[in-house]
């Protein structure tokens, strides 16, 4: 095989929020996690233990967050999801004698009634209910490289108030991969791609070597990256950034030129969940307290029209195909051109929200599979690697420090941090500043009882802090739940405080508190009792010179 020009680093960021309702048998926000193992986490999984078994060459990065990974690992809520399989086969077996008058649409409901089929198959047989042991036999036979990102996804740049807890969010999140996955993180995610100077120094400490940034990050680094977005910058703490591309990320991303608005490609909105009788969808809707999406989705695209044609698969995984093929085609001129003037090979990084493949865009897993198999034939021009591989290859790059920065709109935290949501901070900042103040005050040994609800009130903190609900609220779409888990979070670590300073705590409260919020079991409450020395947090420009 010719050796290649240059290196395409394709990164899944697969992050739910932890939506655990113990109290109730059927919770809406429960769904958000069964529709994304359906559609996203498993599919996923398939399609690249397939690639291994068929010895494709590929790399991929894949990130887990922690919450997700929490989730996967809650037997509560395994128990659920395969209640929700059950549901779903039992709906499909309805869908096809209902559609059977209807060809076109009896097709589709076929297709549906396998696919769940399979994923359940999968999921109960040969993960054995736990997707967390399938990524890991993937990492082990060194096609994925599993990395985390911030605890419970909060958004690391408005905590610069407290750094403590900036710290707090890198190193639980890497004791927690690291006792899952048995090894620490190579790399990690920066929630929401959210940087301010510094903040590597916290994931130096984690021991993680890379992270990536949005493109302007890297491009107003100081001083200004010598090979622009397509090699990293490596920041004074050691770690490597690693900056998106902008080409690459909009044929995918973009709401009008993306591949996934094409008129071929399902109708993500159009679901029988909101049209046919509850009684007859109630295997899966049954115990919800309203309608909601059940996957049975019958039309594509068609137009920007409420016409809406049916879905045909054969038609959609052909266009996949081509899109595929579209995108490698492009990849490959793109590095060929960088190559032309670079001192060495450069990498395009083209990172996504995981949940785009399959969820949102149903047929994004066919159409990354064969990304991956086009990309590994000899005429692509290019391989694809993790940023890791790259590291190894270039040890040494041109120290800088990357500016302040997030993706999403406007590139500087408006998103998280606008006229809908910025009420929160004064209750994140506060329980930040006391849960330091705990941290020392109650340094280990502690009673077993007391060492617990501080454990628990960082768990509620870091549970408030979670960058999903400042999203909700900025977005407009169920508000309330995010409002509501906010406010509770910031009440039951209140009530623990209180409890602790007061010296009345009580097995009761805890217990409580435990059972509702019962992730990241081995949390260190301590990690919030300093952070690194003032000289290492203060590093400036001068200490920065180019490669």
């Amino acid at each position: 095989m010719a050796e290649p020009k240059g290196y395409l680093c394709i990164v899944l960021h697969a992050h739910l929020p932890y939506v655990r309702h113990p109290e109730g048998k059927g919770a809406l926000e429960e769904m958000w996690l069964y529709e994304a193992m359906t559609e996203t986490y498993i599919p996923l999984y398939m399609m690249l233990k397939r690639l291994a078994d068929a010895e494709v060459p590929h790399r991929i990065t894949v990130s887990l967050s922690p919450t997700l990974v929490s989730m996967f690992r809650d037997q509560l809520l395994m128990d659920r999801y395969r209640q929700h399989l059950d549901g779903l086969t039992e709906l499909a077996d309805r869908e096809v004698q209902r559609t059977a008058s209807l060809d076109d649409m009896n097709a589709v409901a076929h297709m549906y009634r396998d696919m769940f089929r399979e994923v359940r198959d999968v999921f109960t047989g040969e993960l054995g209910g736990d997707i967390t042991k399938g990524f890991a036999s993937l990492a082990s036979r060194g096609t994925v490289e599993l990395i985390t990102c911030a605890a419970t996804h909060g958004y690391l740049p408005l905590m610069q108030v407290c750094p403590e807890a900036a710290r707090a969010q890198v190193l639980v999140a890497a004791a927690e991969h690291r006792r899952v996955f048995g090894s620490p993180p190579k790399g990690m995610w920066l929630p929401e791609c959210g940087y301010y100077p510094h903040v590597d120094e916290f994931l130096a400490e984690a021991g993680a070597r890379y992270f990536f940034v949005e493109s302007h990050g890297v491009l107003n680094a100081c001083p200004a990256p010598m090979r622009g977005l397509y090699a990293p910058i490596t920041c004074p703490s050691g770690v490597a950034a690693f900056a998106r591309d902008v080409e690459s990320s909009q044929q995918v991303w973009s709401a009008d030129h993306g591949y996934p608005g094409d008129p071929v490609y399902r109708e993500f909105y159009w679901d029988i969940g909101f049209e046919l009788d509850e009684d007859y969808l109630s295997p899966v809707l049954g115990k919800l307290p309203a309608r909601a999406h059940t996957g049975f989705k019958y039309h594509r695209i068609t137009g920007k029209t409420n016409h809406k044609e049916i879905y045909c698969p054969s038609a959609a995984r052909d266009r996949a195909l081509v899109h595929a093929g579209n995108f490698v085609f492009n990849r490959g001129r793109q590095i060929e051109h960088l190559a032309g003037f670079m001192d060495r090979r450069p990498m395009v990084v083209a990172p996504y929200d995981a949940e785009l493949f399959g969820h949102w865009w149903f047929e994004g897993i066919v159409f990354l599979e064969h990304v991956l198999r086009l990309a590994a034939e000899p005429g692509s021009g290019f391989a694809t690697v993790t940023a890791s591989d790259y590291l190894g290859q270039y040890p040494v790059s041109q120290e800088a420090v990357p500016s302040m920065s997030s993706w999403g709109y406007g590139g500087y935290s408006e998103v998280w941090l606008s006229q809908e949501n910025d009420w929160i901070y004064r209750h994140l900042h506060s329980m930040a500043w006391r849960m330091s103040e705990l941290a020392r005050r109650f340094p280990p040994p502690q009673p077993p009882l007391v060492a617990r609800a501080l454990a628990q009130a960082a768990r509620e903190l870091m549970l408030a802090q979670s960058s999903d609900w400042a999203f909700i609220m900025k977005a407009g779409t169920c508000v309330d739940y995010a409002v509501q888990r906010t406010a509770s979070h910031v009440l039951r670590f209140d009530s623990l405080y209180q409890a602790l300073v007061r010296g009345e705590i009580s097995e009761g409260l805890v217990r409580k508190l435990e059972e509702a919020d019962n992730l990241f079991p081995q949390l260190d409450y301590t990690v919030y009792s300093g952070v690194l020395n003032p000289e290492a947090l203060s590093a400036t420009a001068d200490r920065i010179t180019p490669a």
